[in-house]
């Protein structure tokens, strides 16, 4: 039976990264992948095929919408959807074989098959055929992701009712897709499909897309996706799928009890996702989820056993990439002894539509629920010479900040590549920077960051100097 000092369960951003941590920091360290590549939800079937997917959507957008303009002339434009499928394909091999030789590189042994808990110090593997084996192992972290939620009326199907997976792997584009969710995931690949052709109506129970995001940026998020030519249904609930072969009808009601059936080629149910711990054999070590599926941990991501540990979207927290990834260096190093911390107020969400949307910190909402007495800056992408060339007009920067001290409470960008930009808003944060602190420092001009150095003047003394 093999021996490691740390053995983790998952292969996720959070998963490997852990792994390599721990490896780097020197221990002997196994990690176990159910399925045969590495990388998890996030590299096979999420972020990275995603965003491929949403870049080559934007390609065609711009070529169909912008590039006369840009004096560049084309002639039988048209969309290729298996070979945006295939390239999307060719992005994900390259990033998960990239994962497979880091392991390599760092001497963590792979292993491929469901890793169970026979006891808390001895993990079981059952790999795709039934055979299984055991390998002994001093800590455990748990890196098992999520899963796209079901709506009891609307069970996964894989053919007319999908879960984000399958809206990643369709073979023609729909004519119509109804979308119910206004969140991240629902938007992003909601606009995949409007950029190259299909109508699509997104059905949100409340009363903002992006909810949980600062609601300014929700107000902002509506406007743009309708310019985009979606059909946005706020305020509505769902109450019937059914799946009819060749079609699918939606039936669903508005907040004053009105119902409304439609039909779509493909309805994308994307309401949120839940924590994966199946198979884990939990119970065999004594661990209990809570009521949201969640394995339970301390304020060092330890369980109630006290070698095993759990991180990303099995425990509290935004389900993010990055949160995740995150966690895993700080468990890697809190078991080598050393004092990380993590300051999950400052962990950015990002929403990689075009325009996208980012935010790190308070949200107006949190601030006036906690009666912080608060200012606010903002500052239009209209406002922007960069912005101007780019044709990138729709969006704003706005930063929030202590009323009394001007300390830097949040940042909220919707614009042209607000997920790069909110990094500067994240870092100004860490140390604790004034408005003022950010609006003296220099800009290149022309940039789109200019927008955050003018949002940090209107919020020190209402004083922007392009507007």
């Amino acid at each position: 039976m093999s021996k490691y000092d740390v053995t983790v369960i998952g292969s996720g951003p959070g998963g490997y990264v852990a792994a390599i941590r721990c490896a780097q920091l020197g221990m002997k360290t196994a990690i176990i992948e159910k399925y045969d590549t590495l990388g998890g939800t996030c590299l096979n079937v999420g972020c990275i095929p995603s965003k491929a997917l949403l870049d080559s959507s934007e390609h065609y957008h711009n070529a169909e919408t912008t590039f006369k303009e840009h004096g560049i002339g084309l002639s039988n434009l048209k969309v290729d959807i298996k070979q945006m499928i295939a390239r999307k394909a060719d992005v994900v091999k390259q990033n998960v074989d990239g994962i497979a030789f880091l392991m390599k590189k760092n001497k963590i042994d792979v292993h491929t098959g469901v890793g169970s808990f026979v006891d808390k110090n001895t993990i079981k593997i059952t790999d795709s055929k039934g055979k299984s084996s055991e390998i002994s192992t001093d800590k455990v972290i748990i890196a098992t992701g999520s899963k796209p939620v079901e709506l009891p009326f609307a069970k996964f199907d894989k053919k007319r009712i999908i879960s984000s997976t399958e809206a990643l792997e369709l073979k023609e584009v729909p004519k119509h897709m109804v979308v119910i969710g206004g969140g991240v995931i629902g938007l992003e690949l909601g606009s995949v499909y409007k950029r190259i052709g299909s109508d699509v109506t997104v059905i949100e129970f409340l009363d903002s897309l992006i909810a949980t995001m600062d609601g300014t940026m929700g107000k902002e998020m509506k406007k743009s996706m309708k310019k985009l030519g979606m059909d946005v249904k706020l305020k509505h609930k769902v109450t019937k799928v059914e799946d009819k072969g060749k079609e699918v009808e939606i039936t669903f009601e508005s907040d004053k009890g009105e119902s409304q059936t439609i039909k779509a080629d493909y309805c994308l149910v994307s309401v949120g996702r839940k924590p994966y711990t199946e198979g884990l054999g939990l119970e065999n070590v004594g661990l209990k989820t809570d009521d949201k599926g969640r394995i339970e941990t301390d304020e060092h991501l330890r369980t109630s056993v006290d070698n095993i540990y759990a991180i990303g979207d099995v425990v509290k927290g935004a389900m993010l990439a990055h949160k995740a990834e995150e966690e895993g260096v700080f468990v890697a190093e809190t078991m080598a002894g050393q004092k990380p911390h993590i300051h999950y107020k400052l962990i950015p969400n990002v929403v990689y539509t075009w325009p996208e949307v980012a935010g790190v910190g308070y949200t107006e909402e949190e601030l006036k629920e906690k009666g912080t007495k608060y200012k606010t800056g903002s500052f239009p992408y209209k406002a922007l010479g960069r912005a101007r060339a780019s044709m990138d007009l729709e969006g704003l920067v706005k930063v929030i900040a202590d009323k009394e001290t001007d300390e830097i409470l949040g940042m909220h960008i919707i614009g042209a590549r607000a997920a790069d930009m909110i990094a500067a808003g994240v870092t100004a944060m860490e140390y604790r920077a004034s408005a003022e602190d950010v609006s003296r420092m220099s800009h290149a001009h022309p940039t789109y960051m200019e927008a955050v150095k003018e949002a940090c003047l209107a919020a020190t003394e209402n004083r922007p100097i392009h507007m």
